[in-house]
């Protein structure tokens, strides 16, 4: 039986106990030592982009391990960085690359970019972070979204930033019952959908946060279980109509208990 609900309560009611927990693991532990060693050494941008073990680190910690390979991609947002309003990074609709370039911050610190606790400490953090994640992931994909929407959630402040990160989008759009194939449609159309729907201060209150990813790790869990009835002749034969019917009915309950208000 799915429990996306159950295994986000158990990680999140003490963070510090899972975060901890991760930390420890053998790997993540001597990655985050050589990380915490070495990247004081680094002076320079060439000097991060040439020792792949501490740019790649950093690179998982902020979400952009699938753009590792594209270091021209990556040395424009380090040179720019983000003082300036037409920088390269603040002009990207993915803030994954501001949030890099503002603990990176060679561009304003120069030779000592590397020694503020952005760069170091909060640079590990995140990566742990991204870790647990990703364990969790590997799980229940709807853990993983859960965990990544409570992280993100203080930062969003409009509905462009929601529909530009593909996780955001998918959890809003299961949360509220909304068919993925809307995000073909015109792109200030589906920002009015979610303004219309959703009260996006509400996302500065943990309280209201967590009720809404709870809305949404119930519809997760509803969903794959019609996917995986409706997809196994077996469970169709033997469960018949009455099996989605009870399949409502019991996500008509959650939800009633989950009620996500503006």
């Amino acid at each position: 039986m799915l429990s996306t609900i159950a295994d986000y309560t158990r990680l999140t009611t003490d963070l510090g106990k899972s975060m901890t927990q991760v930390a420890t693991q053998p790997d993540v532990s001597r990655d985050t030592d050589y990380f915490l060693s070495h990247i004081g050494n680094v002076k320079t941008i060439d000097d991060f982009l040439k020792d792949y073990r501490l740019y790649s680190y950093a690179m998982k910690a902020y979400g952009l391990s699938d753009m590792t390979y594209a270091k021209a991609f990556m040395r424009k947002v380090l040179t720019e960085g983000v003082s300036d309003k037409d920088a390269f990074a603040n002009k990207l609709s993915d803030t994954r690359y501001r949030e890099f370039a503002t603990a990176f911050n060679f561009a304003a610190n120069g030779d000592q970019a590397t020694s503020t606790s952005a760069a170091t400490t909060g640079t590990a953090t995140q990566y742990v972070t991204q870790t647990m994640e990703q364990n969790a992931g590997d799980q229940n994909e709807g853990l993983r979204l859960a965990l990544y929407f409570t992280r993100k959630a203080s930062t969003i402040t409009n509905a462009y930033q929601i529909l530009a990160d593909k996780a955001l989008t998918q959890v809003v759009q299961t949360a509220m019952g909304w068919s993925s194939m809307i995000s073909s449609s015109d792109i200030d159309a589906q920002a009015k959908m979610i303004t219309d729907k959703i009260d996006l201060t509400d996302f500065q209150d943990p309280t209201k946060v967590t009720k809404f990813v709870q809305r949404f790790a119930a519809m997760w869990d509803a969903t794959q279980v019609q996917s995986d009835t409706s997809t196994n002749p077996a469970l169709v034969l033997i469960a018949g109509a009455s099996t989605s019917a009870s399949l409502d009915t019991t996500m008509l309950t959650t939800l009633q208990n989950i009620r996500f208000n503006r």
